[in-house]
């Protein structure tokens, strides 16, 4: 893909401007800009004398995290169906 191929859209993330540029569509960019601000904003009510660096920090080690249990889910899941599927060619 190229340049020219790619998205380019301007969101706000805690009050800052930034130029996203990549192969997801507009929506996606800004429904994840959103999330971003979002799970900042959330630290800050929490300790509002975080520094804005140090709240970007908190919130990439919350977010990955979260990934990181969702993806032990989806793994879990996805083993448990494959068990079954192998269960039932077995019967």
């Amino acid at each position: 893909m190229s340049r020219s191929d790619k998205t380019r859209i301007t969101v706000d993330i805690y009050g800052k401007t930034y130029t996203i540029i990549g192969e997801e569509n507009a929506h996606h960019v800004k429904l994840v800009a959103s999330l971003v601000d979002e799970k900042m904003r959330e630290i800050h009510d929490v300790n509002k004398s975080l520094d804005t660096s140090r709240l970007a920090v908190l919130t990439a080690v919350n977010t990955m995290n979260d990934y990181l249990k969702l993806q032990q889910e989806f793994d879990k899941l996805k083993n448990s169906i494959k068990q079954k599927e192998e269960k039932e060619d077995h019967d």
